[in-house]
């Protein structure tokens, strides 16, 4: 399996590790060596609730048993997808109620990217430096890390980038601004957390301009942070919301939500305003529900600030220079790109699955499954402070 993978699927880059999984389970990944790893990356932050957690495996084994792909987006009306869109309506602060599925988080993007332009009848887009939205064509082009864009080249023309936690920049946004994205917490930059009032003085700005505001929750969305979706700590509602990852426990999926005025304005002039042959999928639409469901029932996001307090409380060490992030979604710097990839190296040599920021190489990510005990937090941490210790 391992030499297959290397012949015939594309690789992304020319060091994959090619780890051969067997199976998944809660906060552990086996391996075809025998082995088994604790998983301080859940996918990502794509495995809310582990591995193949019970629930949302059954929630997949009713459906599929029903019925699968029946009809392009927007036409059936089907159970599973009408019942996530519904509790998503029901958890979230007015004005989000509607909610658009679709196959990915960067498919939200893009979707959103559209929805604003539609509704404002604008043009400019005002993004930030270091920001990671995606890689489609529309997500490239609102993320800030040149390095990833130029040798794709053209992209959307009218996107200007400005300098996240800084108000000075607010004056690039104007009456010709479409939209403001950004992520909730930059993500591949390091896990930066908007600091004081920096959300709240956005908004204003936003309201001030009649620009609307979009946050990508992709990664934190889903209770990472504690909260169902991160913007809820800071004191604000974004016009347009954006999620992916985590939403699904495990299966590919995203979603774009907004005001009801807001959204329609994709179902007409031109009809079909964005279109999807997958989006809803039923099967995907079950595991996102039984997904959204436990975090809200469970009490896992209650836990979040307890492991995230862990966690700082045992990764102390001299060449742990700053902690950045919230609840579960933590970015360790260990100084330079090249020691962090060496820790990781050892880390999985240990059983221990840990990963690195995708701009801040510097950084070790750490934003495990909520589903985490106690127990693997203090095993995990430990893995990592005898590596730091040995190198």
């Amino acid at each position: 399996m391992h030499k297959d993978f290397f012949i015939y699927q594309a690789q992304t880059t020319k060091f994959a590790a090619g780890f051969a999984v067997e199976k998944a389970e809660g906060s552990f990944i086996y391996g075809t060596d025998g082995k088994r790893y604790l998983d301080f990356v859940a996918g990502v932050s794509a495995n809310t609730l582990g591995h193949s957690h019970p629930k949302v495996v059954e929630a997949i084994k009713e459906q599929a048993d029903k019925y699968l792909h029946v009809m392009v987006y927007g036409e059936y009306a089907q159970e599973k997808p009408i019942a996530l869109c519904k509790l998503l309506a029901e958890s979230t602060p007015d004005p989000l109620e509607i909610t658009y599925l679709v196959n990915s988080g960067a498919e939200a993007i893009d979707g959103s990217l559209k929805l604003a332009k539609r509704y404002t009848g604008r043009e400019e887009i005002v993004s930030f430096k270091n920001s990671y939205h995606g890689n489609t064509h529309g997500a490239l082009s609102v993320s800030g890390n040149e390095t990833h864009k130029r040798e794709f080249r053209p992209l959307l023309p009218m996107v200007s980038f400005i300098e996240f936690n800084n108000e000075n920049d607010f004056d690039k946004i104007t009456e010709k601004t479409a939209c403001v994205i950004l992520e909730t917490i930059q993500g591949a930059a390091g896990f930066l957390v908007p600091e004081g009032n920096y959300l709240i003085n956005l908004k204003k700005r936003c309201e001030e301009v009649g620009a609307l505001l979009i946050l990508d929750e992709i990664q934190p969305g889903f209770g990472r942070t504690g909260k169902l979706f991160s913007f809820e700590h800071f004191g604000i509602v974004p016009d347009i919301l954006v999620m992916g990852k985590g939403m699904g426990g495990g299966v590919p999926v995203g979603a774009f939500m907004s005001s009801r005025e807001i959204m329609e304005t994709l179902s007409h002039s031109p009809k079909l305003g964005h279109i999807t042959t997958f989006g809803g999928n039923p099967l995907i639409a079950a595991a996102s529900h039984a997904t959204l469901k436990e975090v809200l029932e469970s009490g896992l996001m209650e836990e979040t600030t307890e492991k995230e307090k862990l966690f700082r409380e045992l990764l102390v060490h001299p060449k742990i220079k700053n902690i950045n992030g919230k609840g579960l979604m933590l970015a360790v710097n260990l100084g330079t790109p090249e020691y962090t990839l060496a820790v990781a190296k050892k880390c999985m040599e240990k059983g221990l699955i840990v990963f690195w920021q995708l701009y801040r190489n510097e950084y070790m990510r750490i934003s495990p499954p909520l589903t985490i005990s106690l127990d693997e937090i203090r095993q995990g941490c430990q893995i990592i402070l005898d590596i730091l210790n040995e190198e």
